[in-house]
């Protein structure tokens, strides 16, 4: 491809970049709309206050109606191919407000082996398996309709758990992930109310304890995690049990009604703001955009105080500047990796604070999870090899310029997570990441996506052992890449832009190797380019407990970061 061709994307793709820009100076991007945010949301309210909601409700259930498939069907996004849950929890909305469609049902019974309350508890149960973040609360939302009728088939939420320290969860083997225990307890105290039992009268004495925590966790703002389906699960339990009127419950409603869209849809979160803003500063050339302003925003938001949901320390950074964000080690490494290419490697407390707190989150096999350090039963919480590999970066970029003891920790931190690096390189086919995926691939997974995206960030750490685990597992990008120069999530998965644009990243690390490859890929973004599809919605990320959505600032960030440094 010739240099002009390569200029001419970048120059278009900068141009986005810059219009898109908030006037606050973050990039607040746009999360695609959601069948399962807007069918829970609707339920929710209609659990709440039918008749104060009564326009709201209106307008989701005219959304659901006009982006059904044919068949019946939804899938999590409008770009989504169908899948069950979005049309379960959506036909369960509909059929609550006396407008289920015959043929979702027809479509349910297809995908479910059959229409009995047993084939859907089964099957619902069956495809999650033994992470309950998500089944449970489906399963709830059925019976809450009426759909399901036998409450004793729902595995029971043990809610009385929430009310220890949270320094004991990790023991506890709570059947959620770390930042599902809003949901824990909402729906187990339901559970409990709907069910009885023996016990009940006990467990009823740790409610009032419960509502406290639920209460202390609860944002600013009322929404939990910034996200329609945790707000709305929880209200709607609550709503159903003896708390319709709690405050819980009303700043719950506040939320949903704040962030329903103009067309009645709701989106799988508020916004990615920290998260795109990082990757943002990251690629904007030196003299585009003042760089303190932006050091002092991502610097801005990093976390203050002990979180309520997860308990972590200070000092980590979270997905979005919003108050229902939690910090995690991904995007607490981003902002490392922006405020090392901001401030030209010059530390201040914020970045010392970040990097003790990736250390506080690492592993005890060396790597890096998401969340909580620890919670190592269920996948959000286990080390992540593109999480691990991003910290990896993001320590390696900081340490020369460390002293003393923090420099010392950081060492032996960054020697430990290239060991588990190691030793997963080791064992797997391509590096499979945690948030991304692929819809195409059979078993949704995009270790084309996982694989680059560490080569990309073990390459930029200048790490002599980085270098070579990163060049280990090139081969698999190689032999991944499609007869149209593209990649899709996994070899033989059609191509896509992001994926295409990942892989170019990492290749572009050893610019007197690959050229054939590399020159296939920039064709193949080139022809999108010129076809008018290079910025086309595809829906590669994945969110609590595989939902998946789409960000439209995506294809722009990773298309110049696989330019960066590659045209003049």
């Amino acid at each position: 491809m010739k240099s002009e061709e390569l200029k001419e994307m970048q120059t278009d793709a900068l141009n986005r970049l810059m219009k898109s820009r908030s006037q606050d100076g973050m990039w607040r991007g746009s999360l695609s709309s959601s069948a399962i945010s807007t069918a829970v949301s609707v339920f929710a309210l209609q659990c709440i206050d039918s008749d104060r909601y009564a326009a709201h409700i209106q307008a989701g259930v005219r959304w659901l109606h006009q982006t059904m498939k044919a068949d019946g069907s939804w899938g999590d996004s409008v770009e989504s191919p169908s899948n069950t849950t979005a049309t379960l929890l959506t036909y369960v909305s509909l059929y609550a407000v006396g407008q289920a469609p015959s043929e979702t049902r027809q479509y349910l019974s297809r995908h479910l082996g059959g229409a009995s309350e047993e084939a859907l508890t089964q099957g619902v149960l069956r495809y999650y398996g033994r992470d309950l973040t998500f089944s449970v609360p489906i399963l709830m939302m059925c019976a809450l309709a009426g759909v399901v009728t036998d409450w004793k088939k729902i595995p029971p939420f043990p809610f009385e758990l929430a009310t220890l320290p949270q320094r004991l969860f990790r023991y506890l083997n709570l059947p959620v992930v770390s930042y599902a225990i809003p949901a824990l307890i909402a729906i187990g105290v339901c559970q409990m109310q709907k069910k009885g039992g023996l016990l009940s009268p006990i467990r009823r004495l740790f409610v009032p304890k419960a509502m406290q925590v639920l209460l202390r966790m609860q944002p600013a703002d009322g929404g939990f995690l910034e996200a329609a389906p945790l707000t709305a699960f929880v209200s709607m339990c609550l709503a159903e049990s003896s708390f319709r009127e709690h405050e819980v419950t009303q700043r719950c409603a506040k939320f949903l009604t704040d962030t329903i869209r103009d067309d009645g849809s709701w989106p799988i979160d508020t916004n990615l703001s920290g998260w795109l803003t990082s990757l943002a500063a990251k690629v904007l050339p030196p003299g585009t955009s003042p760089f303190e302003e932006l050091s002092l925003l991502i610097r801005r938001n990093a976390t203050t105080t002990i979180h309520p949901f997860t308990a972590a320390q200070p000092g980590g950074w979270g997905w979005s500047d919003l108050s229902g964000s939690v910090p995690d080690g991904d995007d607490t490494s981003g902002a490392l990796v922006a405020l090392h290419h901001l401030s030209h490697g010059t530390p201040c407390d914020e970045v010392r604070n970040g990097l003790k707190w990736l250390m506080q989150l690492q592993n005890n096999d060396g790597g890096m999870p998401t969340f909580c350090r620890g919670w190592g039963r269920l996948p959000f919480d286990r080390s992540s090899p593109d999480i691990t590999a991003h910290a990896i970066l993001a320590m390696g970029l900081w340490l020369p310029s460390l002293d003393g003891k923090l420099k010392s920790d950081v060492q032996k931190s960054l020697d430990r997570m290239l060991t588990w690096m190691g030793k997963s390189a080791e064992e797997s086919n391509g590096w499979v990441p945690l948030w991304f995926g692929d819809q195409d691939a059979e078993d949704e997974k995009a270790p084309v996506y996982g694989t680059a995206t560490a080569i990309d960030y073990l390459m930029s750490a200048h790490h002599p052992v980085a270098t070579e685990l990163a060049a280990s597992q090139i081969n698999f990008l190689l032999i991944s890449q499609n007869e149209d120069g593209g990649w899709g999530g996994n070899k033989g998965v059609p191509s896509k832009v992001t994926y295409t644009c990942r892989a170019l990243a990492a290749l572009k690390h050893f610019p007197h190797l690959y050229e054939e490859p590399r020159q296939r890929g920039w064709d193949y973004l080139y022809q999108r380019f010129k076809a008018g599809t290079l910025y086309e919605r595809e829906p590669i990320g994945l969110y609590f407990s595989r939902l998946w959505y789409s960000e439209e600032l995506y294809n722009v960030l990773f298309l110049l970061n696989a330019l960066k440094g590659t045209t003049a």
